[in-house]
């Protein structure tokens, strides 16, 4: 018998000796299984048990499945179920996943799909409850959610935010490009006393200088030629608000100097016109510069530095908070796979180190564009060294042929049992399934390594 899961999973069917054989079964595996022989006793049992996972028929005497999947999602909606239904009862599948199930399986039930299904779910379930509890943790903190890490230095940047944030002070953003500056910039507006109030963007480097300017203060009609009305600028649009001057580093010395008049004057005057509009804004900023370094080139207004260097936040680069990336790979895997409608687990033993190895200089942008193309490129339930970029296990492969060199085949395929079986939490079923190898030859293997 398998090692116990530390999960229980709900069986509910009518016919006892159905659910005697999967019982059997599921037990094997190391799971705790509860049984209920209509709608009714599954409906106390989930109350009174709180399983993890529910197999349920979908045909029963007195309450149907569907009913019973409805009531549940009403209660549970966290508690995956996966439907049993007759042989060619398509229609009723559909209508169970319609209803929530999340997945179904045709009778006479096919046992090894009956696992890797549960197997599955509660792997999914698992997924969900940890960025769950994540998420909460960082709410219960500082509220800065949609920020994800753990490390020291990311810590330190939540210490800022949070303090940062109920005041009006002005603040400068710094750090790489993908290293996530905006998000920064949000949560800060969301957590301040103007979050009621608009968060105005403006990229400076995308827009030439003639029409930054129109964009920052508005212009009056006539203003230039093709201004054929007045038009109110970002600033205006912001009062009461904030205002997020995004690659404030490539912002010209003209526009330098009208941010800076508002800055200390809280007023401006739109293109082509004497009228003065004065506004209550707080300036948020990011650059991907080194501003300082800016200054004393003679590239960026001293002045305008201090008046945007209140409180500086520095977001530390990917390579630099390493012990972050697997929190991101789970998070960006979770995003994508419902985005694309996928049912991947996640990614294997060997891919995980790769993504662990890689610098990513683009930072968490380019990690969060690697796992959303290797969601896509995908064609089985697991993301595997094939399925990620070139770039990525180029340099990793002739790394790994530097380190190999001396050690023995033996060594090396025990090395990969032992790495795999940790990262499944020593399901054999799944490690068996990733190393592309029966469950009897693991067990076999794993005999002869020594390594129960």
């Amino acid at each position: 018998m398998a090692e116990p899961k530390d999960k229980s999973v709900l069986v509910v069917d009518d016919e006892p000796s159905h659910r005697v054989m999967i019982r059997a079964h599921l037990e094997d595996e190391g799971y705790e299984v509860i049984e209920a022989e209509n709608g009714n006793a599954a409906l106390a049992a989930v109350a009174e048990a709180s399983p993890d996972l529910m197999v349920l028929d979908i045909r029963m005497p007195g309450i149907s499945g569907i009913d019973v999947l409805k009531e549940i999602k009403k209660q549970h909606h966290v508690l995956p179920v996966i439907m049993m239904t007759a042989f060619g009862s398509i229609e009723s599948a559909v209508d169970a996943l319609k209803a929530g199930a999340l997945d179904y399986l045709q009778k006479p039930l096919d046992m090894d799909e009956l696992l890797i299904k549960v197997d599955r779910a509660l792997f999914f379930r698992n997924l969900e409850i940890e960025n769950a509890q994540q998420k909460e943790r960082l709410k219960q903190r500082f509220d800065f959610s949609n920020i994800i890490g753990e490390s020291v230095a990311i810590r330190e940047v939540f210490e800022t935010m949070a303090l940062v944030a109920p005041s009006d002070a002005t603040v400068l953003i710094l750090g790489e490009s993908g290293t996530g500056k905006e998000l920064v910039a949000n949560a800060i507006h969301q957590n301040s006393p103007r979050n009621n109030r608009p968060l105005i963007k403006v990229n400076c480097a995308a827009l030439p200088e003639t029409l930054l300017e129109s964009e920052l203060f508005g212009h009056e009609k006539g203003a230039f030629t093709g201004a054929v009305s007045r038009k109110k600028g970002r600033f205006e649009l912001a009062d009461g608000g904030s205002m997020f001057l995004d690659e404030i580093g490539e912002m010209t010395p003209t526009t330098q100097v009208k941010l800076l008049r508002v800055l200390q004057e809280r007023e401006f005057e739109p293109l082509g016109s004497a009228r003065k509009i004065s506004v209550d804004v707080r300036i948020l900023t990011a650059s991907n510069k080194d501003l300082e370094k800016e200054v004393q080139e003679g590239n960026f207004r001293k002045d305008l530095y201090y008046r945007l260097n209140v409180v500086p936040i520095h977001l530390p680069p990917l390579r630099e908070r390493p012990e972050d990336i697997q929190l991101l790979i789970d998070f960006f895997l979770g995003v994508y796979t419902r985005k694309n409608n996928r049912t991947i687990k996640g990614v294997d033993a060997e891919a995980t180190e790769l993504l662990q190895r890689y610098d990513w200089p683009g930072n968490i942008r380019e990690l969060e564009n690697t796992i959303e193309r290797s969601v896509i490129m995908c064609r089985s339930d697991w993301i595997t060294k094939h399925c990620l970029p070139e770039n990525i296990t180029r340099k990793m492969d002739e790394d790994a042929i530097i380190r190999r060199v001396g050690v023995s085949l033996k060594e090396a395929e025990r090395e990969l049992i032992e790495k795999t079986l940790r990262f499944t939490g020593e399901n054999r079923t799944r490690a068996a399934e990733i190393l592309g190898i029966t469950r009897k030859t693991l067990q076999n293997k794993i005999k002869e390594y020594d390594l129960t």
